[in-house]
């Protein structure tokens, strides 16, 4: 089955925000530039950086954590099933912890973080690699609202790369 991307039109830019709230924009850069010496393994993070984007609807940031996972020796198969995790047999006990603490942290609206997935996070996470695991979380969430939201990115190249 060929998908036929030609007629698709790409959302576009609401607003540059970047450009009309620099200092903001250079912080959330430096944000995101500490975050990266997190303790959680580079593989897992994009995995869990694709799944909030997936539930936050940002497709740039869908669009840039499949591909750095792919680009990461990550398997398709095992990016597709992301966001079926409960359902798909790929997943280590480890990497399911931290998708289930993600969704809780990205869903806070609908309640807290539950007893259980946090102690079934500590479980799998050292006291460093959970701290870490939650920056990234938040990272994320930060970015993909804004990305969802005023759409400041736009996706470009070939639909079948």
């Amino acid at each position: 089955m060929t998908t036929n991307t030609t007629n698709y039109v790409l959302p576009q830019t609401r607003l540059a925000i970047d450009d009309l709230a620099p200092k903001v924009a250079k912080a959330m850069n430096g944000l995101e530039r500490a975050g990266q010496d997190s303790t959680i393994e580079k593989p897992l993070r994009e995995l869990v950086k694709l799944r909030v984007a997936q539930i936050n609807g940002c497709v740039y940031c869908i669009d840039m954590h499949s591909r750095d996972a792919v680009a990461g020796g990550e398997a398709w198969r095992r990016i597709s099933l992301v966001s079926a995790w409960r359902e798909a047999p790929f997943f280590t006990p480890r990497e399911r912890a931290a998708f289930a603490l993600a969704e809780a942290m990205t869903r806070i609206a609908d309640g807290e973080v539950g007893q259980d997935i946090w102690d079934e996070a500590a479980a799998r996470f050292d006291e460093k690699e959970l701290a870490d695991l939650v920056w990234d979380i938040a990272i994320i969430n930060t970015w993909t609202r804004i990305g969802a939201t005023v759409r400041p990115w736009t996706l470009s190249g070939d639909a079948n790369s």
